[in-house]
């Protein structure tokens, strides 16, 4: 799961991937980053952590990292969580960039309509409520395309 920062619509999809896959028994291991490292380290925004806990899910203890050209050769499946962000993971990934592994977050849901997910960083509560509701249906149409592999 891949945004600018990765303190907001990243970990909230590393959260709700993470517990969906695990209710489904799926040995799935979910993780996120940013792709301009401003907030390495950070936890995810406050208001990520508030939406994300009021739907049962602890985001909390997530660390802010930067997205990495090894990236490509660590996971089977990338998402990004909007155009620009994948622009950059092809600018980051150079050579190993992987058009097979990588993808629009919202393309599982909305298969050939291109969506993108926005960025709640500069709005209100309400934008983090709409950004958590579209990320969990996202996560639901992953589950559900890649749930008979074996990994993510």
């Amino acid at each position: 799961m891949v945004c600018l920062g990765n303190i907001c619509r990243s970990p909230i999809a590393e959260g709700v991937l993470q517990h969906k896959a695990n209710l489904a028994g799926l040995q799935w291991v979910v993780d996120s980053a940013g792709t301009n490292g401003f907030h390495v380290g950070e936890a995810p925004h406050p208001l990520s952590q508030k939406v994300a806990k009021s739907n049962g899910i602890d985001i909390s203890s997530q660390v802010s990292r930067q997205f990495i050209r090894e990236d490509f050769k660590n996971f089977d499946l990338i998402f990004a969580m909007a155009d620009d962000v994948l622009l950059d993971m092809k600018r980051i990934g150079i050579d190993q960039f992987d058009d097979k592994k990588t993808s629009l977050f919202l393309d599982p849901l909305y298969p050939g309509k291109h969506k993108n997910v926005p960025d709640p960083w500069y709005g209100s509560e309400d934008g983090y409520i709409e950004v958590f509701e579209l990320i969990n249906k996202g996560c639901d149409a992953i589950i559900q395309q890649y749930s008979t592999k074996e990994k993510l």
